[in-house]
């Protein structure tokens, strides 16, 4: 194949917001695939805050992107080559496809997807990563119970969203927290919470003694910062908070801020678990049938905000951390 593929590689470790010289634009010409590899045509690729965390070089869960290498993405696309006995020539798939417009992966490392049953962008957000994020963090580290008040942060975003609606379909009194009235209305009256508070525009700590007047029995968390330390203030006997995420702190320049009101787990005989996705791979078969169930039920509204056009990709991302985008921010390339 004579095509060109564009890239964009890291090319520095970010200080704060990533800014265009953390960046280089670059072109090669397309690989191919060898041996039970696949050559894949990206169309979508997922905006995710934990890209953040993999520029940086301090130690997580999983190696950091390396300087000069492609940007690690989840991304989906259609299969134009295959060396793999699974995957035939217009297959689409997702996986860990880069920031691209072609990648060539092992197919043992992709997951092919029926975009009959569901557009692209949809297996990158409520039936990808971020709604199995919210399926087994909810129910298998917070447990909801019916009558049950579950507050959710970042709540109008990719996992917060879905995390809102199961723990409503578990028949839980659930508070959302997001930024803005736009966000808070969307909360409530497309994704059913029964409330919603806007953390740029109030106290979160009064209002979540107003709206959670029993207190808080399971708090799934995607900020941190002063909003996970107002949510621990407020939890019931044998809480269990979940730590997804902490997007106020990926790109800060001094220490990262810790929960000062962590005592409330002592007090309170409650729980704080971390976890990652990943940790589930081998269950994401039963977590995508179900979500997949309630989605052709109408029980669960999937909403993916879709920007175009690779060269964006640097501006696209930082709107992850002004909280510009609303559901699961996808770029189509």
């Amino acid at each position: 194949m004579d095509a060109v593929n564009h890239q964009f590689r890291l090319a520095a470790r970010p200080v704060g917001l990533p800014k265009p010289s953390d960046w280089s634009f670059t072109e090669e010409p397309v690989g191919q695939p060898g041996e039970g590899e696949v050559l894949v045509k990206v169309q979508y690729v997922e905006m995710d805050p934990a890209m953040r965390g993999w520029m940086s070089d301090a130690r997580s869960y999983i190696p950091p992107v390396g300087i000069g290498e492609v940007m690690r993405a989840l991304a989906g696309g259609e299969v134009i080559v295959s060396n793999h006995p699974d995957l035939a020539v217009g297959d689409h798939v997702t996986g860990l496809l880069g920031v691209q417009e072609y990648a060539v992966a092992h197919g043992a490392g992709l997951i092919k997807v029926d975009t009959e049953l569901a557009p692209l962008p949809v297996y990158l957000g409520t039936l990808g990563m971020p709604g199995m994020t919210a399926y087994f963090g909810l129910l298998d580290i917070g447990k909801p119970q019916a009558g049950e008040t579950v507050v959710v942060s970042g709540a109008g975003g990719a996992v917060g969203g879905v995390v809102g609606q199961i723990a409503r379909l578990k028949g839980c009194h659930v508070v959302g927290i997001a930024g803005g009235p736009e966000k808070c209305r969307y909360v409530i009256e497309d994704l059913g919470c029964a409330a919603a508070i806007d953390y740029k525009a109030c106290n979160v700590a009064e209002a979540l003694a107003e709206h959670c007047p029993k207190g808080i029995d399971v708090y799934f968390d995607n900020v941190g910062g002063e909003i996970l330390d107002a949510a621990l203030a407020h939890l019931t006997r044998y809480a269990r908070v979940i730590i997804c995420g902490a997007i106020s702190q990926y790109n800060a320049t001094g220490p990262m801020s810790g929960p000062a009101n962590y005592l409330s787990l002592l007090v309170n005989h409650a729980s704080m678990t971390g976890f990652v996705v990943t940790d589930y791979l081998d269950r994401y078969p039963e977590g995508a049938a179900e979500m997949a169930g309630w989605l052709a039920a109408g029980k669960l509204v999937s909403r993916e905000d879709i920007a175009e056009g690779l060269e964006s990709f640097p501006q696209t991302l930082l709107r992850l951390f002004s909280g510009e985008n609303t559901g699961k921010l996808v770029l189509k390339l």
